[in-house]
């Protein structure tokens, strides 16, 4: 269940939220008036869910590259490697 806390919250209780978002790498929810307003997380989580969402984005560009018949084969990734080397 994720952490949910008021905006007041945020501004009287910093360190708690920073020391709760760092321990439990998950961000908390911050509320404004009733409704969901902000997400906030530690920089490491952050730069986690960063580096993931660029692997899920990277992995589909493979997969679009193979439906659309962007390949290579083996001995012209290798062709390709040697030329990039020897320059």
């Amino acid at each position: 269940m994720p952490a949910i806390r008021k905006s007041a919250d945020l501004r009287n209780n910093y360190g708690g939220i920073s020391d709760f978002c760092h321990k439990y790498r998950e961000p908390v929810f911050i509320t404004k008036n009733g409704e969901g307003d902000l997400a906030v997380m530690s920089i490491e989580t952050y730069e986690e869910l960063a580096g993931r969402s660029e692997l899920y984005r990277l992995i589909q560009e493979g997969i679009d590259d193979i439906k659309n018949g962007r390949i290579l084969t083996e001995a012209e990734v290798l062709k390709n490697m040697e030329s990039a080397l020897s320059k």
